[in-house]
This record gives structure tokens, sequence and C-alpha cells, in this order.
């Protein structure tokens, strides 16, 4: 299992690496792609998908796919406020004329995939777009994936106060700030590395370590989340496309919180 593990995590680095690197429509596909997939997890969990493809179901997808292209042609935030509003009336659409076919828990789930999973996700493509967004987007990556490796061997090695005894006995205080902590030293580290290529301006060790701390307080809280929607739903994984990792949201659960603040980060503190 660990070496199974293992290599998955490095192919999925190698992948998040040349998406980042690329950019522009690599970058937007492959983020489109990850997102409708954890839409599918999510929407299997929460009931929304049925045999087949329900109509439910491919409303929240035309939603996703909607916001997605306005990204793509560099449309507003206000075009994309719209797209999710057409989302939601869809949606409801769905809902009232095929009722009673739906529950109003399964119309909410429906909506809550498009944000959760879609929307927050596409801010790893915005902050890719950011000036010294290239640099700036693997914030995202250390913030959670980075912060999550160090609170997990602080933890294993001192760890001794549990932070959510019921719903993730194995995280202890002490990992969460050895997590922090850890996550803000690979970013200080990292900003030195890429110092002799970044000409952007702003982009310092203390930065990068503040911006990196910030997101890994962040990425805690999505961990925690997915894990208690999974609690709520008995179930132990997401999916089972990642081998040793579980399905995307299982993987990327730190991440979709992340992406929406360390762009915002940038923006205000860069």
């Amino acid at each position: 299992m660990f070496w199974t593990r293992l290599f998955s995590g490095i192919i999925l680095v190698i992948i998040a690496a040349a998406s980042i690197a690329a950019g522009d429509v690599v970058l937007f596909t492959v983020l489109l792609a990850v997102s409708i997939i954890g839409m599918s997890e999510l929407y299997r969990v929460m009931g929304v998908h049925q045999k087949g493809f329900g109509p439910l179901e491919i409303a929240g997808y035309v939603g996703a796919v909607g916001y997605y292209l306005t990204l793509l042609w560099r449309q507003g935030e206000e075009v994309s406020l719209v797209i999710l509003l057409f989302a939601l009336v869809l949606i409801m659409c769905v809902y009232v004329f095929t009722y009673p076919k739906y529950q109003a828990e399964q119309i909410m789930a429906a909506m809550f995939g498009i944000i959760y999973v879609a929307v927050m996700l596409s801010y790893i493509y915005k902050t890719r777009n950011l000036e010294g967004g290239v640099w700036l987007v693997v914030l995202i990556f250390l913030s959670s994936w980075g912060s999550d490796t160090c609170a997990y061997c602080v933890g294993r090695l001192i760890g001794r106060h549990k932070m959510a005894p019921v719903l993730s006995p194995k995280k202890s205080v002490e990992g969460a700030v050895g997590g922090v902590a850890g996550a803000a030293l690979l970013g200080a580290v990292y900003a030195l590395i890429i110092a002799g290529v970044n000409p952007a301006q702003g982009h310092t060790p203390w930065m990068y370590a503040l911006i990196c701390a910030i997101g890994a307080l962040i990425s805690m809280v999505g961990d925690l989340a997915a894990s208690a929607i999974k609690r709520n739903k008995d179930i132990k994984d997401y999916g089972t496309l990642i081998p040793g990792h579980g399905g995307i949201l299982d993987r990327f659960d730190s991440v979709i919180f992340t992406a929406p603040f360390i762009y915002f980060l940038a923006k205000v503190l860069i």
C-alpha cells in the first residue's frame, strides 16, 4: 500500500506540475476534468447520481462547464456569477418539472457540488493567470499537500493532544502546528529557490511563508470538512481513481479550500 500510494502521489505531482507549467488551455482542460470527476464523486455520495445520468446530475455538469468557459474567455466576475445563477435556475427547473423525482436535499447537493468542487478548484487557474502566477500557484499545493505531509510527520513523532477526536482521531494539535510551521518553511525555501528566475516584485520568502501558513490553516478545515461528509455518509473514500489515495476529492479536499484563499491573499499582499 505504501509503495502504491507513493507511486500514485509522484504521478499526481508530475501531472500537476506539467499542467501548471503549461498553463492556459492545458491547465484549464485538466482542472475542468478534475472538477467534473470530483463532482461525480460527490454526486454519488449525496444521492444526486442515479442509474445512468439523470437530469439533475446533467444540470450540475452543465453549470460547471458554463462557469469554466467564462474563465477561458477571460470574462469578468459578473458574467461568472450570471452563469452560476443560471445553473441554480436550471437545477430548480429540474426540481419543479420532474417533481417528485428528487428530494430537496438532492437539489441543494447538486448546486453545492458546483460551488464546492468546480468553482473553488477554478481558483488554481485564476491564480496561475496572476502576475507571477506560475510561481504563486505552487503555494496552493505547498499549503495543502506540503502542510499535510509535515503535519503527519510531526503528529507521528510528538502528537499527544487530539484536535478533532470524534471526526479524525489520528489528527493532533501538535501535528497541526507542525503542518502550519512546515508549510511556512516550505514557502520560504521555495521563494529562495526561485528568486533567481522569478522577476515578479513582492515575492519574498517572508511573504511566501505568511501566505503558506495561512493557507495551511485553511487546508486543515478543507480536509476535516471532507472527512465529515464521509463520516455522515459512512464511506471510507469518495472513489478509487487514484490508487492508494481514493478519489479526486480524497486527494484534493484540502486543495479545494486552499486555492481561493491563496488567490485572494496573493492579490492583496503581493
